[in-house]
C-alpha cells in the first residue's frame, strides 16, 4: 500500500476515534445528566428526539470508525509488529462497543421511543436509563481504550 494512501487511512480513522469517543463521552458526562434533571415530562419528550435523530447518525458513526479502523490496520501489516498489535487491540475496542450498542443499547433505545407520556412511562423510562447508563459508561471505556491504542499506534508509527 502506498505511504500516502496509508496516511490518509490512519489520518482518518483517528478523526473518526476521537470524535466518535469524544462525542459518547459528551453525552455520558453532560447532556444525560442534564437530562436527569429535567422533570419526567419533558425529560421522556427530549430523550425521545434525542435518540430517534441519533438512531438515525450514530449507526453510520460508529460503523465507520470501525471500519477506518480495519483499514489502518490492514494498512500496518507489512509494518511494525507492535504497531500492529495496538490497532489490532483499538478495532476490538470499538467492536466490543459496536456489539453492546446493537445488542443491548438499541433495543432499550427502541423501547424508549414507544413509551407515552404517562406516570407509567416516566417510570419505565427511569428503569431503562438506569440500565442504558451502565451499559453507556462500558462503552464509554472501550471508545476511550480505543482511541488511546489508536493513537498509541499512531505515534510508534511516526517514530518508526
Amino acid at each position: 500500500m502506498r505511504r500516502s494512501v496509508r496516511t490518509a487511512t490512519r489520518f482518518a480513522n483517528l478523526m473518526l476515534a476521537g470524535n466518535l469517543t469524544g462525542s459518547e463521552l459528551g453525552s455520558r458526562l453532560a447532556w444525560h445528566p442534564a437530562l436527569d434533571r429535567l422533570p419526567p415530562q419533558p425529560r421522556l419528550l427530549a430523550e425521545q428526539a434525542a435518540y430517534a435523530r441519533l438512531g438515525r447518525i450514530m449507526p453510520a458513526f460508529m460503523s465507520s470508525t470501525l471500519a477506518s479502523g480495519a483499514l489502518a490496520t490492514l494498512a500496518t501489516r507489512d509494518g511494525d509488529r507492535a504497531a500492529l498489535a495496538l490497532r489490532s487491540a483499538s478495532c476490538g475496542s470499538y467492536a466490543a462497543m459496536l456489539a453492546i450498542t446493537l445488542t443491548r443499547n438499541v433495543p432499550l433505545n427502541q423501547r424508549l421511543l414507544e413509551l407515552e407520556d404517562t406516570p407509567e412511562g416516566h417510570a419505565e423510562m427511569a428503569d431503562i436509563r438506569a440500565r442504558w447508563d451502565r451499559l453507556h459508561t462500558a462503552r464509554n471505556v472501550l471508545n476511550l481504550s480505543g482511541l488511546a491504542l489508536a493513537i498509541a499506534a499512531a505515534l510508534r508509527e511516526a517514530h518508526a
